[in-house]
């Protein structure tokens, strides 16, 4: 099984993202993705228990007019909080590299999660190592487009 760098270099990896973000925007750390890499987007979802604003930058691919991405806070135990927040609150908001877009999330299930996990291991060939470390399956979500 492929060795995962420790907890502190993801989470550090993650914050030096974020910073990326927020002093050069979206030039620098958002991008479109190609056919064998994923893109990054910023997704913002409303908090589950403060009610407010909370944003992260996940990798995705486009499945037609959908965004899809995982739920896999870097391979560990826990539910990444974004996914929480979006099962309480679908609605929410993706900034992609050419502008925001307004979504409503959800979970693939049956073929659909296969069809797209499968386009996932496309991406990346240790997909179902890193996934079988997890104690649960790992949510496939899709965002779909919505009106504003």
């Amino acid at each position: 099984m492929r060795r995962l760098p420790p907890r502190w270099f993801i989470r550090t990896a993650w914050a030096v993202h974020r910073a990326l973000y927020r002093f050069g925007g979206a030039r620098f750390s958002l991008n479109q993705p190609k056919a064998q890499t994923y893109g990054h987007f910023r997704l913002t979802t409303i908090g589950r228990r403060s009610g407010e604003p909370r944003s992260v930058i996940l990798g995705y691919f486009e499945d037609g007019d959908n965004l899809v991405t995982l739920a896999m806070n870097g391979w560990g135990a826990p539910e990444p909080a974004w996914w929480l927040n979006l099962q309480a609150h679908p609605d929410a908001e993706v900034e992609l590299s050419d502008g925001p877009r307004p979504v409503h999330g959800r979970a693939a299930v049956g073929d659909e999660r296969d069809r797209l996990w499968d386009r996932w291991r496309q991406i990346d060939e240790s997909l179902d190592e890193h996934a079988a470390r997890r104690p649960t399956p790992t949510a496939v979500v899709v965002l779909e487009r919505r009106t504003a």
